[in-house]
């Protein structure tokens, strides 16, 4: 009998880990919002990493979290180093690429609990008196990060993020 189960159990085991050895090999989640204020009151929330504070969901999930800032005080060339709990981890943000008030490059390393090799693109088009603001991500999807999309919607739980620092940032510029 327990014969029987532990060849059941490795079947199951190895049919998932077949399945994951099929998913995408990329990771792509991106929300959009529109924003009732010029791409220049919203640019500077997004190209100074000390202002994510006031508007990114990942800052207050862990208040005690050792944050670093270096290089560029802004811009291209700004980095933000974090360590925190198990919920935010440990990583890495570089500014890499500026287009003035219309778009933002992120080079975002994880390092804890999961290595992961991202970028983040934030795109501002202006449109009549409002801004359409899109938070990107995207990146390589690792066998394991594969493993895990079977059982996590990575789309809907980053999207779901995503979506609240949208949001946020949108309260705060409209003021």
């Amino acid at each position: 009998m327990f014969k029987k189960i532990l060849i059941v159990v490795v079947a199951l085991v190895g049919a998932v880990l077949a399945y994951a050895a099929t998913r995408p090999d990329t990771l792509h989640v991106q929300r959009a919002t529109s924003i009732k204020a010029a791409p220049e009151k919203i640019f500077p929330l997004i190209t100074d990493f000390r202002s994510w504070g006031s508007w990114s969901p990942y800052e207050k999930l862990d208040p005690a979290m050792k944050r670093t800032f270096s290089g560029a005080a802004n811009g291209k060339g700004a980095v933000y180093q974090w360590e925190g709990n198990r919920q935010v981890g440990a990583g890495r943000m570089e500014i890499t690429d500026v287009s003035p008030s219309s778009k933002v490059t992120i080079k975002l390393d994880f390092l804890e609990p999961f290595e992961g090799h991202n970028v983040a693109e934030f795109t501002l088009e202006p449109n009549a008196d409002s801004t359409n603001v899109m938070w990107a991500m995207h990146g390589p999807s690792l066998y394991i990060g594969k493993v895990m999309s079977i059982f996590i919607d990575m789309d809907n739980m980053i999207g779901r993020d995503f979506e609240t620092g949208l949001a946020n940032l949108k309260t705060i510029a409209e003021k």
